[in-house]
């Protein structure tokens, strides 16, 4: 368990030692800890309780610890539940960094080697749902936070933050505690829910993001005489290949900070139409996913859509129409000139040996909601890849160099200031 005994000052290299030795520590805690679903109740799950009354009752040496629960609205018995936990130090600001608790559905179980909450140690993996995302920066912060809560700060103030509902528009998270008023201008902000390789890359600017559900009304009909009909199924295709044509010819800017450097338009979800295979459908629907770079207007997007939408819709007779599922704009990115962004590079360089460069992404991270509103955030870990999907892992080396970025990102900041 954490130290009680309190150590004004101890050196980095001693700092990181410590997180050294928390190793079968680490591995304990993520696996009492994924073996919690937290769901949100539109993905038939209870919320973040469980998983943030674990969480909380592993955090100690801080001032403060907080919860702030808020009523679902789907179901206003479940709460979403943050946790945020902070200790004061002598200088303005806050080192933040921001995981968050809930996970996506585990889908079929057929294709996980092992049940999804029943967490698995194996070769230096963890296997479960929600291990690397967003578990891995659970426990990362966690530990960190444990080698440097025992000195004291002369720098800025120490903070950790466990949120809700990440995965289904944080609303009830991330963007609830900012209408706290919990953040300032003086803060550095870490939201590491995004990984490269050996840690190489930093998101500093997020796309916008666009989904939308294309819905097409034909007739239906037999399929030996498809003229008394109007097949929806065909009306939706060249929709389809239009809409990915004319948006990427018509939105084909280049901006080298992002990965990939252009918007992307891709055709994602699409329902069954019919059973049998001698019937014209008269229902179609299809999804896309859309990531557009800061410099385009989404409105003026959504625009274009529309009036390619009419233009099918005359030519065929169908009846077309769009449901926007997510709209979510990027906000300015974030300076690669400021305080916290140099602190991290150091950090990173220290343990990994490598000089990250700041990168913008597909999104979406809760560091955009920061950005939204003048904020600077930064989104940081090691690896990436397995997350969302079955058998989700998450590397133990790649969570214990997190661990000591994150030590030596508050040893900087906080304990020598």
């Amino acid at each position: 368990m954490f130290s009680k005994i309190h150590i004004s000052m101890r050196s980095l290299e001693e700092t990181l030692a410590i997180v050294d030795n928390s190793y079968d520590d680490m591995v304990e805690t993520m696996l009492g800890m994924i073996s919690i679903p937290a769901l949100a109740p539109v993905n038939g799950g209870d919320g973040e309780g469980g998983k943030a009354d674990y969480l909380q009752g592993k955090l100690s040496g801080f001032d403060t610890v907080q919860r702030y629960d808020i009523p679902d609205d789907t179901d206003t018995s479940v709460m979403r539940c943050n946790v945020v936990a902070k200790k004061q130090g002598a200088k303005p600001g806050t080192v933040w960094v921001i995981a968050h608790m809930d996970v996506v559905p585990a889908g079929d179980p057929d294709k996980w080697d092992s049940p999804p909450f029943d967490p698995v140690y194996r070769d230096g993996r963890i296997y479960g749902r929600g291990t690397e995302d967003n578990g891995q920066s659970v426990i990362s912060s966690m530990f960190a936070s444990r080698a440097v809560l025992d000195q004291d700060l002369h720098g800025m103030s120490l903070g950790v933050m466990y949120v809700a509902d990440e995965e289904t528009g944080s609303e009830k998270g991330i963007q609830y505690l900012l209408d706290q008023g919990l953040f300032s201008e003086d803060d550095v902000i870490m939201v590491p829910d995004w990984g490269s390789p050996e840690g190489s890359m930093i998101d500093v600017a997020e796309k916008s993001v666009l989904w939308i559900r294309f819905i097409i009304e034909g007739k239906t009909t037999h399929g030996s005489s498809p003229d008394e009909g109007i097949n929806a199924f065909r009306v939706s295709t060249y929709l389809l290949t239009e809409l990915m044509d004319r948006l990427a010819e018509r939105y084909s800017d280049r901006d080298e900070l992002f990965i990939p450097s252009r918007c992307t338009f891709e055709p994602t979800k699409r329902p069954a139409t019919v059973e049998n295979i001698n019937t014209i459908p008269g229902h179609d629907e299809f999804c896309m996913d859309m990531r557009i770079l800061p410099g385009y207007d989404v409105d003026g997007i959504l625009g274009f859509i529309r009036s390619i939408m009419a233009e099918h819709a005359d030519r065929t007779g169908a009846r077309i129409s769009m449901v926007i599922v997510q709209n979510e704009k990027s906000g300015k990115p974030s300076s690669v000139h400021t305080k916290g962004f140099t602190a991290l590079c150091d950090a990173v360089e220290h343990v990994t040996g490598r000089v990250p460069v700041g990168k913008g992404i597909g999104g979406g991270t809760c560091a955009n909601f920061f950005r939204l509103r003048g904020l600077d955030a930064y989104a940081w870990q090691c690896g990436g890849g397995t997350l969302h999907a079955p058998n989700e892992y998450v590397e133990m080396s790649n969570l214990m160099l997190d661990a000591k970025v994150f030590a030596t990102l508050y040893y900087n900041l906080c304990v020598k200031g």
